[in-house]
């Protein structure tokens, strides 16, 4: 048994990844996988997918790469009243990304080499999904996505 803390909900299923680029397609699919599973439609399934993939390359690059860790990033999932949530927990330094400050119209209307940079990534993941929050709990990151299943 390992030393590594859950707070998990009830009912949702667990898959680990390894803290590596290498990792990112693999998360990538298995969240399309889930999306379909759970109904999401084209649009959903993409949007959860580039949010997700925005945090999870920033927890590999920025919470274990630069600093020197290795790790994982537990990704729990659960289907309930029409909306899809993908937990991330990962053991990293605490980083809530909704404190970022993010681009607004008058960045977007600048020329591209005029932009700042950072920042359009969690842009794209707070506006991708229904629903983005962040907690830092029992010493563990969460980033939290919640989309609504649309009825056919």
């Amino acid at each position: 048994m390992n030393s590594r803390s859950y707070f998990v909900f009830t009912q949702m299923e667990l898959k680990t990844f390894p803290a590596t680029v290498d990792s990112l397609d693999p998360l990538r699919q298995y969240v399309k996988d889930v999306s379909q599973q759970a109904g999401l439609d084209k649009k959903a399934t993409y949007n959860l997918i580039l949010a997700v993939d925005e945090i999870a390359t920033n927890i590999i690059l920025y919470g274990y790469e630069k600093a020197g860790l290795e790790g994982f990033i537990d990704v729990l999932t659960e289907v309930s009243d029409n909306r899809l949530k993908v937990v991330f927990e990962d053991d990293a330094a605490p980083f809530d990304p909704t404190t970022r400050e993010l681009p607004d119209e008058e960045d977007f209307d600048l020329p591209l080499e005029e932009r700042p940079i950072g920042g359009l990534g969690i842009y794209l993941t707070i506006n991708g999904v229904s629903e983005f929050s962040y907690e830092y709990i029992n010493n563990r990151n969460r980033n939290i996505f919640e989309v609504d299943i649309k009825s056919p």
